[in-house]
C-alpha cells in the first residue's frame, strides 16, 4: 500500500458486494445515501473492536445523516458474527472480504499486500458514489468517529 495507489477524493467508487451473517450488501444498491467504508485489520483485535463499537455508538447518528456505516475486514463471516454477537453489536454492518482475499481493501488501495490484510482507515461515499474523504490511520491508532460525524454533517 502506498500513498499513490490509495483512493482520491472524487474518484468513483469501485462497487462491490461482500457479505455478513445478515446477507449481502452491494455499494451500488446505496447510491443516494453516504456510505462510510471503515476498514480495520482483523477482529477479535482490541483496535478494531473499539473502531466497531464507535461505528455501534453511533448508529442514529449515522441514521439521521443519511449514512451507512460499514465495517469491513478479511475475517470470514462465522469470524465476524461470532465477534459481532461478543461485542453486542446488532445494528452495524461488519462485511467479509475474506474471499477474493482483500479483493474489496485492495479495489480501494490500502491492502497490505506484506500483511494480509487491509489498512486502518475511514473513507466517505457521496451520494452519488464519489469518494469523498479518505484518511488511512496507522495500524494502532483508533480512528476518531468525532472527524467522521463533523465531515457528515458539514456534507
Amino acid at each position: 500500500m502506498t500513498e499513490e495507489e490509495i483512493i482520491k477524493r472524487g474518484d468513483k467508487a469501485p462497487d462491490f458486494a461482500l457479505k455478513d451473517h445478515k446477507g449481502e450488501v452491494r455499494l451500488s444498491n446505496l447510491k443516494g445515501k453516504k456510505v462510510l467504508l471503515s476498514f480495520h485489520p482483523l477482529a477479535w483485535t482490541s483496535v478494531c473492536a473499539e473502531q466497531m463499537k464507535s461505528l455501534e455508538r453511533n448508529e442514529q447518528v449515522f441514521e439521521r445523516l443519511n449514512t451507512v456505516a460499514l465495517g469491513v475486514s478479511v475475517d470470514s463471516v462465522p469470524s465476524k458474527k461470532a465477534w459481532a454477537d461478543h461485542l453486542g453489536i446488532t445494528h452495524a454492518r461488519l462485511l467479509s472480504d475474506f474471499w477474493p482475499h482483500g479483493e474489496v481493501a485492495e479495489l480501494y488501495g490500502i491492502f497490505r499486500e506484506e500483511n494480509g490484510f487491509s489498512g486502518r482507515a475511514n473513507i466517505l461515499i457521496d451520494e452519488d458514489q464519489k469518494v469523498a474523504f479518505t484518511k488511512v490511520y496507522p495500524i494502532s491508532q483508533l480512528p476518531d468517529i468525532e472527524e467522521i460525524v463533523t465531515i457528515l454533517e458539514e456534507r
